[in-house]
């Protein structure tokens, strides 16, 4: 499997988060083929990039892409909502070296420096809830709640002390938390590949549903943003405030619908 063939000068980057958004597991099969077709289309009219910004490991996005019948790749990926991916020529993910090492570099540092105040977290979540604390190499620290009212306790309990560490913060999806750098996360990952390709934020699309997509959809990073109708509260309110798009269609078929709004096909206004 390998991408399209690239536009000689790029126009427009597009990025979307894959679970929840593009990618709905009860739905055969779990992206519509007709997002392909949109895929296509857009690349021809508009020279855009894609990639798929997600809280997956690349690995993890791998199964996905088989799983989901991608008949062609991605330009990039972002995985972990931090590390940079680009595939060579044999279909191969490659990591974006320079980004990746710092990252990791930034992360190690951070989580050694405030080691006892991840103590102290863990301490508190599993002192007062049932959640699971995790840790395992390139997840240095997670929480897995078993509801999420008990992630919505556990964010409001956390916020002040995390707080007391200005460069820790965390990405959280449904039920699933994950500590990381402020630094570094979907918005910022997306801000390095635009800018690899000289082009501005205004020239960005990104399409997210959950609350680990904030960053990625902030007018900072994407000047067209869009989430489907599925999203959670908090995401349809950010969206709404910064004049994006709320789609009527949930996950794929709203992702459709976001292509043809913000890049309609060639003749039509």
């Amino acid at each position: 499997m390998k991408t399209l063939p690239q536009p000689s000068l790029p126009n427009a980057i597009l990025s979307f988060d894959f679970d929840g958004t593009l990618h709905d597991s009860a739905s055969e099969p779990p992206v519509p083929a007709e997002f392909f077709a949109g895929i296509r289309r857009v690349r021809d009219d508009h020279q855009a990039l894609w990639g798929i910004n997600t809280g997956r490991s690349m690995a993890h996005m791998v199964e996905g892409f088989i799983e989901s019948r991608f008949p062609f790749l991605p330009d990039w990926v972002v995985a972990r909502e931090r590390e940079i991916y680009f595939p060579n020529a044999f279909g191969r993910w490659i990591p974006h070296a320079p980004w990746n090492k710092r990252c990791e570099k930034e992360v190690h540092g951070l989580f050694k420096h405030a080691r006892q105040l991840l103590a102290r977290l863990r301490h508190e979540i599993e002192e007062h809830t049932g959640a699971q604390w995790l840790e395992m190499h390139g997840e240095p620290a997670g929480i897995v709640s078993r509801t999420e009212e008990e992630m919505e306790w556990i964010v409001g309990h956390i916020t002040p002390l995390v707080a007391l560490e200005p460069h820790l913060a965390w990405q959280r999806n449904s039920i699933y938390l994950r500590f990381g750098h402020r630094d570094f996360q979907k918005g910022s990952s997306l801000a390095e590949i635009a800018r690899l390709h000289q082009l501005p934020a205004a020239r960005c699309f990104a399409m997210g549903d959950s609350y680990n997509d904030v960053e990625m959809l902030d007018p900072s990073h994407a000047g067209m943003t869009a989430c489907p109708a599925n999203s959670v509260a908090a995401i349809q309110q950010k969206i709404a405030a910064t004049g994006g798009l709320i789609t009527r269609g949930v996950h794929g078929a709203g992702v459709i619908e976001a292509l043809e709004h913000y890049f309609p096909p060639s003749g039509n206004p």
